[in-house]
């Protein structure tokens, strides 16, 4: 995949999550940014901060929540960014890391 290609996936990928995690915000207690895309979701108790960002030059997005960090590659059989190790998706990754955080299942 080319720089433009995966930039134009990046974002689309950031976007949609980003509409997942602020409609999930309505319903628990996160709060999620998304600007220079770089992607925050920041939570008040207790206090903590995940950040999701593209990295253009290995083609990955990356997620850094927990005390841990994902790198997904583009799938072009799922048409999306997913674990290597465990085919989860941007939003499951996601979702997992926000569900461990509130104590709660979410949903994105």
């Amino acid at each position: 995949m080319d720089e433009q290609e995966f930039r134009l996936r990046a974002d689309q990928a950031m976007e949609d999550l980003h509409r997942r995690l602020s409609a999930a915000g309505d319903r628990h207690d996160l709060e999620s940014d998304f600007n220079a895309g770089t992607l925050v979701v920041e939570f008040e108790d207790p206090p903590a901060k995940f950040v999701v960002s593209p990295n253009t030059p290995v083609r990955q997005i990356w997620v850094s929540a927990n005390l841990r960090s994902f790198k997904l590659d583009w799938n072009p059989a799922q048409s999306a960014f997913v674990l290597p190790d465990t085919g989860q998706t941007l939003a499951a990754v996601v979702a997992e890391a926000v569900s461990e955080k509130l104590g709660a299942q979410v949903s994105l």
